[in-house]
């Protein structure tokens, strides 16, 4: 979306608009950017199709633009919006309907556009490249080089939640002790239902963590006492809220439009490991102690997850 340059001065105009008046009615921040930005799309689909004013869309239109949503194909396995991003577009397409009436713009019918089916415990991942790209977004963000230390912490929280696939409340009680870089072994000391296990990583793994702990971490902490891995701005434990917010950061800063319509959280980045270990063709039994699984049946949804995405 963020790629998506409009050059009609009007259809700029009324997104800004559309986004203030989401403001105004005191809409979450994320709600505020990410709905324009589904807009731009719909403008964009306007200018594709020598459409200049806001006066002539209608409803056909807009009815069109979502239809080329869902028939949307991308370059890589798996493409497509999933459910939850197409019922994220038809909610900005909705609620820009509301603005068009509210403002006097103009008055649309009812789209009377269905919901589509949104299974919520569809298991989200994403693609190694994707991996890739959240990485390469960490570099080079930032001209004040202050900010240089937080990138680092950015890559050593990529690598404790996808390399080493630990839950959001085990990457939050994580202490610079729990890393051994000795035998690159990762002791998880709380772990769900207070079970504890070890999580090996790699050298490139081992890399990202010794710098952001020896060259980075010193920076950021405020008491050198305090044993917490992962540092926030204000030098204190950083919570596991503010991880996600960073996640999400890394997720826009990516400018791929297929990966910033995906749900990424911290837990995504686990589904996303074990899906390339078994991919990769790690027996399931080792990766079910891997991701600290109490029972092989709760990793064996991995291997109908595969399936289906080798029939994609």
């Amino acid at each position: 979306m963020k790629k998506l340059i409009l050059k009609n001065e009007s259809f700029q105009y009324i997104e800004k608009s559309f986004r203030e008046w989401l403001d105004i009615l005191g809409y979450a921040e994320s709600t505020v950017y990410n709905l324009p930005n589904h807009i731009r799309e719909l403008f964009y689909y306007l200018e594709q199709n020598n459409i200049s004013h806001i006066t002539e869309l209608d409803n056909r239109l807009i009815k069109e633009h979502y239809q080329n949503l869902k028939l949307r194909s991308n370059d890589r396995k798996g493409g497509g919006l999933s459910n939850g991003s197409l019922n994220k577009h038809l909610q900005a397409l909705y609620k820009f309907t509301d603005y068009l009436r509210q403002s006097g713009r103009m008055l649309l019918p009812q789209l009377n556009i269905a919901w589509e089916s949104d299974n919520t415990h569809e298991i989200e991942t994403l693609t190694p490249r994707e991996i890739q790209l959240l990485y390469k977004a960490t570099y080079g963000y930032h001209e004040n080089t202050k900010w240089e230390p937080f990138s680092a912490r950015d890559r050593a929280m990529l690598t404790i939640f996808y390399s080493c696939g630990l839950r959001r409340n085990e990457g939050y009680h994580l202490d610079v002790s729990d890393i051994d870089f000795d035998r690159r072994i990762l002791h998880v000391r709380k772990g769900k239902a207070n079970k504890e296990r070890f999580v090996p990583f790699n050298k490139t793994n081992s890399q990202y963590l010794q710098e952001y702990v020896y060259d980075s971490r010193p920076q950021i902490v405020l008491d050198k006492r305090n044993n917490a891995l992962f540092i926030s701005q204000k030098g204190n434990r950083m919570n596991a809220q503010s991880m996600a917010v960073r996640l999400k950061l890394l997720q826009q800063r990516t400018d791929d439009l297929v990966l910033q319509e995906k749900n990424v959280r911290l837990h995504v980045l686990r589904h996303s490991i074990a899906t390339h270990l078994l991919q990769n063709g790690m027996p399931l039994d080792k990766i079910s102690k891997f991701l600290g699984h109490t029972s092989l049946e709760s990793t064996q949804v991995y291997t109908h997850l595969v399936e289906s995405l080798d029939t994609q």
